[in-house]
């Protein structure tokens, strides 16, 4: 599903190249959960970003899905992102307007072609049930634990930004096995966290370190 080839990022600071990813290789197949641990400013995001189409200023080959990102155009890289990738933030990034289920079924909005409203519908509640909420399907964020406003986030998503983060402890262990039941129901999943529970669920836990991956 994800296949990266010496992947190469780079920002300039004060006219200074900073070497942020540095020849990165990863295979994560359906079914897998894969964690990326390291320090702050690691590189973590960056990954997450390059592998999910949404930074094309890189060096390397990024595949999704059997799909390369540099070959698309923009047009369709929008459009295999789309119905490919999903990202949960650090913060839940949960409109507070909106129900459970309409936060759910958001993306589909910026989907062409938009798919029917009773197979939206159906979708965003499976979606929720996935993830032990669809009972809550009509509550708003400032209804929910946090734990459950991040589930919420995690059933539009396949990958994670620090998915655990600002979770207390048992919110947290809750949202890492709802990682690990949508990775046995075959998405793969990659999460880059400070989060060592995170290896209790993962099938491999990987270091980023000075723009590399160690295992």
């Amino acid at each position: 599903m994800i296949s990266l080839r010496s992947l190469r990022k780079s920002f300039r600071d004060a006219g200074e190249e900073l070497r942020i990813l540095d020849g990165v290789d990863l295979e994560v197949a359906a079914g897998e959960l894969v964690a990326v641990v390291g320090a702050s400013g690691s590189g973590k995001s960056t990954l997450l970003y390059v592998t999910g189409g949404l930074d094309a200023a890189y060096e390397g080959e990024a595949t999704v899905a059997g799909r390369s990102w540099r070959a698309l155009p923009e047009r369709e890289r929008a459009r295999h992102r789309g119905a490919t990738v999903g990202f949960v933030f650090q913060s839940f990034n949960l409109l507070p307007m909106l129900t459970a289920l309409e936060n759910v079924c958001l993306p589909a909005d910026f989907r062409d072609p938009a798919p029917p409203p009773a197979e939206r519908r159906a979708r965003g509640l499976d979606a929720l049930e996935r993830v032990g909420l669809g009972a809550k399907r009509a509550k708003r964020p400032e209804q929910l634990s946090g734990g459950e406003r991040q589930r919420v986030a995690i059933a539009r998503a396949l990958f994670a930004d620090e998915p655990t983060g600002n979770l207390d402890a048992a919110s947290g262990a809750a949202v890492i096995e709802a990682f690990g039941a949508l990775a046995r129901q075959g998405l793969a999943v990659l999460v880059v966290t400070h989060e060592e529970r995170v290896s209790q669920v993962a099938s491999r836990v990987l270091r980023l370190e000075h723009g590399r991956l160690h295992g």
